[in-house]
């Protein structure tokens, strides 16, 4: 009915809600389409007045500097920095065991300090000089930390002796010649499950020691 009590005639409805006519859900449905048109085709998103590239949900180029060596590969944005060595550079020091940034076992250097990479995204690792245990040394040459880890039987199922040894390394770079208890705090961020902490805190004394042989 009408205001006048009439009955309206077919087809005498508005061919445009008015805001008023539009439920909350129409509004939410409207409201996500126009969030997502910036993304097709231009590949950018008005942000704080400016526009702003979007990368994905497709796969972009992506290259990464690691150990001396630029690697590229086609990546999704959401890959890891983990994942991109691991499945695309066949770089598998890094283990991925936590996968949640808590155990240390993916621990690798981005510019000279240990991070978790299983916490960072490959496109963000990006111009930053990335180093894995594969950087540090070779099978017929250890780097000290990594001998002193063999000479100390630091090691049990080897998941955890990656991490420990980057984490290690980068300990020594920062402080060469720490106590047993700074050992023992400055490599708090990696969990060795079968429990040989006592090896592995003989072997960045033993690296400290070597290293200041070396320099003096």
């Amino acid at each position: 009915m009408d205001q006048d009590g009439r009955k309206p005639r077919r087809g005498s409805r508005k061919s445009h809600p008015s805001p008023s006519d539009v439920s909350r859900r129409d509004f939410l449905k409207i409201g996500g389409m126009a969030a997502t048109v910036p993304l097709v085709g231009t590949k950018l998103v008005r942000a704080a007045g400016a526009d702003v590239a979007v990368l994905g949900p497709g796969k972009v180029p992506v290259a990464l500097a690691v150990n001396g060596r630029t690697y590229n590969a086609q990546l999704e944005p959401r890959v890891t920095l983990l994942d991109a060595l691991r499945e695309s550079f066949d770089l598998t020091g890094a283990k991925r065991v936590c996968d949640r940034g808590a155990c240390g076992a993916c621990t690798v250097l981005l510019d000279d300090k240990p991070v978790y990479s299983c916490q960072i995204l490959a496109i963000e690792a990006q111009r930053h000089r990335i180093t894995t245990v594969e950087g540090l040394g070779a099978p017929d040459h250890l780097d000290p930390v990594q001998k002193a880890f063999w000479d100390n039987d630091a090691e049990q199922c080897g998941f955890c002796t990656p991490g420990f040894v980057v984490a290690t390394s980068a300990l020594l770079a920062r402080n060469p010649n720490p106590t047993p208890e700074q050992v023992r705090k400055g490599l708090c961020g990696n969990l060795c499950r079968c429990g040989t902490y006592m090896g592995i805190r003989a072997a960045a004394l033993q690296a400290a020691g070597e290293g200041g042989r070396r320099n003096g």
